[in-house]
């Protein structure tokens, strides 16, 4: 039962990193169990038993997790955190030295923003936020102390792409680490390191997890170097995922690919009906042919994704009305579970990120992002179209 590459995202999705073990004295469990345990005995003090010493270095339902992480994302090496923020932390951590330089998304999640910003400022990291969807910008930006290119594969909330093949060219000609956030895609929809990145980090709280009830964060690689210093500080600094929010990652994840393929035709049907509303601006979606990077969208990845933008008439007042008339949406942070979620992004996410710049970058005060469920898309619809009118 063990699978291979070659097997199709589903099989990998429920098979990988839990095939049952036929060994003397074991149980053959087909779901890995929940390894509860913070140590492990040895009977020989040079030999850890199976390579357990300590869960925070090495935990069996963690490391479950991981080996099916790194199977979905095509990776030869994967790692899990406690929350995607950790994940991101580790990464700043074990790549960079103080003084180096960054180029960025000038449209990323808040929170990385205000890690590198704020938190990792001790450090004097330097980052140059630029509009990614033109690769160009990206060259121009990179300094003689550059070291990484930090990308989302759709970014949040404007939904902006870039062209992750291009950028790929240009930090190997520069010899940069290309990191992509993977997290509104999934590797359902696209494989970052299939087109030239070196890393892949996720939130695996949104639709990894699916289920709105567990945090977490995953790094995956297949450079061997990257992966050993990864690990170095995974273990070093401890910000690992518990052995019962791996299992219910590694739950969430059997039902990744159907729940995508639902939660795409569902923000299809949600971004064509606010495309057609005269009380709507304008609505951001890769999969609509008025998004400007819809045929980019179209040839570098299978999907486009649960997660749509639109801007509503009126000033914040208008929109405040409009979520709070809502019933089946929740008004609440996150994204990629299976029920729908709304927020003002300049209130709520990206509240962290300064006026001027959420101005500079787009974010107005009556943009609001949703993140599509997986109900009945017809009652979805009616709650949008009774709350807007």
């Amino acid at each position: 039962m063990k699978t291979t590459k070659n097997d199709g995202f589903a099989t990998r999705a429920i098979h990988a990193g839990e095939e049952p073990d036929f060994r003397d004295g074991a149980t053959g469990d087909v779901v890995v169990p929940i390894h509860l345990s913070t140590t492990f005995a040895r009977k020989k003090v040079s030999e850890p038993t199976g390579g357990y010493e300590y869960t925070r270095s090495l935990n069996p339902t963690r490391k479950a997790l991981e080996t099916k992480l790194a199977a979905l994302e095509h990776a030869q090496y994967g790692l899990a955190f406690s929350s995607g923020l950790a994940a991101e932390t580790t990464v700043l951590l074990s790549l960079l030295n103080p003084g180096d330089h960054i180029v960025a998304f000038d449209d990323l999640y808040g929170g990385t923003k205000r890690l590198i910003n704020h938190v990792f400022s001790k450090y004097e990291y330097k980052v140059s936020y630029v509009d990614a969807s033109d690769v160009s910008l990206v060259e121009k930006a990179i300094q003689p102390n550059t070291k990484l290119v930090w990308i989302e594969s759709t970014s949040n909330p404007l939904l902006k792409l870039c062209y992750i093949q291009s950028v790929a060219e240009i930090t190997r000609r520069n010899s940069l680490i290309l990191v992509v956030d993977n997290t509104f895609l999934s590797p359902v929809f696209q494989k970052p390191l299939n087109i030239g990145a070196d890393i892949v980090v996720h939130s695996s709280t949104k639709y990894i997890g699916g289920h709105s009830d567990v945090l977490g964060g995953a790094v995956l690689t297949s450079n061997a170097t990257y992966y050993e210093r990864l690990q170095y500080h995974q273990n070093a600094v401890g910000a690992v995922l518990s052995p019962f929010d791996s299992y219910l990652t590694l739950r969430g994840i059997k039902t990744l690919e159907v729940r995508l393929e639902r939660h795409e035709k569902n923000a299809l049907r949600i971004a064509t009906y606010l495309s057609n509303h005269p009380k709507v601006k304008k609505v951001i979606y890769p999969g609509l042919a008025s998004h400007p990077q819809h045929e980019l969208a179209k040839r570098q990845s299978t999907g486009f994704g649960g997660v749509l933008s639109f801007e509503i008439a009126g000033e914040i007042r208008e929109a405040e009305i409009f979520l709070e008339k809502l019933h089946l949406f929740a008004l609440a942070e996150s994204l990629g579970g299976v029920e729908s979620l709304i927020e003002i992004p300049s209130v709520m996410t990206h509240a962290s990120v300064a006026p001027e710049v959420r101005a500079e970058t787009g974010i107005t005060d009556t943009l609001i992002r949703i993140s599509v469920g997986i109900e009945d898309v017809e009652d979805l619809i009616a709650d949008l179209k009774q709350a807007i009118e």
